[in-house]
């Protein structure tokens, strides 16, 4: 077994045997592969960050649901291209209850994955009008969704969104958005992967220059109610999380199953369309589809282009788990809580090792403690931290992959950092910065 610190040659030969050119810019799923490939050349157990992946076993409410719904012979049928009714029923149902929000049914369809309905978002918002361009995306954010507008062939802009935050907003979002190209507009809240929260006030601002300009706003809430500042999981009681949608009547919701609900294994998300954009009429849809309504070219259009369906079994099993925290049976906070207290902990072992927080404040309150978290340490851009880390067997990827505009940063993921590890990880960072110690000025 390879002593730590691993060599970096080893690393950099391993990478090279991969494909991968410099691990420090590796993509998330380039960063899982090197490490699996150097865990295996070296018996040594890494503490991985780099992926967002739950750490948490699955609810059984919806396994048995699958399971169920398997023996009654649902894996010979095609599923409706636009969702089993419960399924459409409980995704309002939960739209209403936890966000306070009426979204029909109809306007309420699986995808396999928020992955999947970010794109079927992109190649029917971005394809409304024949004189705009794209998307702008409100950063750091995901970096898969800008590499699907690339593989569709649209155009898109970003901008950091740390410095503008609260009022700075408007005229930011307005430089942009004036040009009269943009057709969509894209953000996570909690953010992916500063773990910022957009206010009341941000979000003002996004639903009335959308409005403004015509631009229709995709609100990626991945990590639904997981802001533990705040108890956003009670049904039908405020407070309810935060959404655009109270201030623009032409927006699309991305809920995911995979961390609120750990499902991510059954690939399973809910695109849902507010009731004005399913209904509106654009000409220039005609250029790919065969109506000009948006929600029918989503489904029979877009979506039908991309699958057959989501899988049948996996709806009615999102379907228990959505009825179960409806009508407040289950309460999904409960569990999910562990990722807060985890990264809490996890923060505190870098930090007394000389790393700081890269994003560290919400406007003036602290940041939350949440699925994710930044870091950097002095001197050391992020790439380079990237690659010595690795050598510490600890992984995590570049914020310079996110739209970050901050070079020297680290996204942290602690859903796949199991408690036990926890030793492990402090002994590793104590020996990393006695290796790199810190200049004084």
């Amino acid at each position: 077994m390879t002593e730590i610190p691993i060599s970096f040659e080893t690393i950099k030969t391993l990478a090279h045997t991969i494909g991968i050119p410099s691990p420090g810019a590796s993509s998330i799923r380039e960063i899982v592969h090197l490490v699996n490939r150097i865990e295996k050349k070296t018996g040594i157990k890494f503490i991985r960050m780099e992926m967002g992946v739950p750490g948490l076993p699955a609810p059984s409410i919806g396994i048995e649901a699958e399971i169920a719904a398997l023996k009654l012979g649902v894996a010979s049928i095609y599923p409706d291209i636009s969702g089993i009714e419960p399924l459409k029923k409980e995704t309002s149902r939960f739209i209403k209850l936890f966000l306070n929000i009426d979204i029909d049914p109809e306007g309420c369809i699986p995808t396999v994955g928020s992955m999947m309905g970010a794109m079927v978002s992109f190649l029917v918002a971005n394809r409304n009008d024949k004189t705009k361009e794209g998307t702008l995306f409100i950063d750091p954010g995901f970096p898969v969704q800008k590499q699907q507008v690339k593989m569709l062939g649209h155009d898109y802009c970003s901008f950091d969104i740390y410095n503008y935050r609260g009022k700075k907003l408007k005229e930011k979002l307005e430089s942009h958005l004036k040009s009269g190209k943009i057709s969509s507009l894209l953000f996570s809240n909690p953010n992916n992967p500063s773990w910022i929260c957009l206010t009341e006030e941000e979000l003002a601002i996004i639903g009335e220059l959308s409005k403004k300009y015509d631009v229709i706003v995709i609100e990626d809430l991945a990590y639904f109610g997981m802001d533990f500042r705040k108890d956003y999981s009670n049904p039908g009681k405020p407070p309810f999380q935060p959404t655009v949608a109270r201030y623009t009547d032409e927006y699309i919701m991305l809920i995911s199953s995979s961390k609120i609900f750990s499902y991510a294994g059954q690939r399973i998300g809910m695109m849902a369309i507010s009731d004005q954009l399913f209904d509106r009429s654009y000409p220039d849809l005609l250029r790919y589809y065969s109506t000009d309504k948006f929600g029918h070219s989503a489904i029979f259009g877009a979506l039908y282009g991309l699958s057959a369906g989501v899988s049948h079994s996996v709806q009615y099993g999102l379907a228990a788990l959505l009825k179960a925290v409806n009508d407040g049976t289950y309460n999904y906070r409960n569990d999910v809580m562990e990722y807060g207290e985890k990264a809490r902990e996890m923060k505190r072992m870098f930090i007394s090792n000389g790393f700081r927080i890269v994003y560290d404040r919400d406007l003036d309150d602290p940041l939350a403690d949440g699925f994710y978290f930044t870091i950097a340490y002095p001197g050391m851009s992020g790439d380079e931290l990237i690659e010595q880390l690795l050598c510490y067997g600890i992984s995590a990827i570049s914020l310079n992959t996110t739209g970050s505009e901050r070079p020297d940063g680290l996204r942290a993921c602690v859903s796949q950092v199991p408690r036990e590890q926890f030793g492990d990880l402090e002994i590793r960072l104590k020996e990393f910065s006695t290796d790199h110690p810190l200049k004084k000025n």
